[in-house]
């Protein structure tokens, strides 16, 4: 009889930063730090602004992301996932509204919740946290842009057989 445990997916290893794909934003090769020390993940912006809609609350944001000239100031107006009280790193406590969307890592694409928050003092826009990583993947902090690596990669190949 075979053991259940046995046929358990392995967990795909990552570093402690990569380039990430926001597929749902049109968001591509977007800086994100892999943080194990964080439970959600959160996405630099600024504008932050709630909209009643009769369809469930909406947030109007603005990205910020000075690196990527094409989605700096781009505004996005997206459903609330969740509304939440979080302490930053820093310690201080805010209310954070929260969006859902999509993430590529490793060429697969994970749902993923974010916190809307400025993140002017940090160094990545994009933070992943442990909610995305848990079950998924190893963090391997010796390690960097493993995603992007894999996806220019696969890139080159298909140019090289003319796909």
């Amino acid at each position: 009889m075979e053991n259940k445990h046995a046929r358990k997916r392995e967990k795909l290893v990552i570093g402690r930063k990569d380039k990430l794909d926001l597929p749902a934003l049109a968001l591509f090769d977007i800086d994100a730090k892999i943080d194990t020390g964080a439970y959600t993940g959160a996405i630099h912006c600024h504008n932050i602004e709630l909209i009643p809609h009769p369809e469930g609350e909406k947030v109007k944001f603005n990205l910020l992301d000075p690196s990527h000239e094409d989605y700096n100031e781009q505004q996005f107006i997206l459903p609330v996932h969740r509304k939440k009280r979080v302490k930053s790193s820093s310690g201080n406590v805010e209310n954070r509204v929260f969006i859902q969307t999509e993430i590529k890592i490793l060429g697969s694409t994970y749902m993923a919740e974010l916190s809307l928050t400025d993140r002017s003092d940090m160094r990545y826009p994009v933070l992943i946290g442990r909610k995305l990583l848990k079950k998924r993947f190893l963090v391997d902090v010796d390690r960097i842009n493993v995603s992007y690596r894999k996806k220019k990669k696969n890139a080159s190949r298909k140019e090289n057989i003319g796909v």
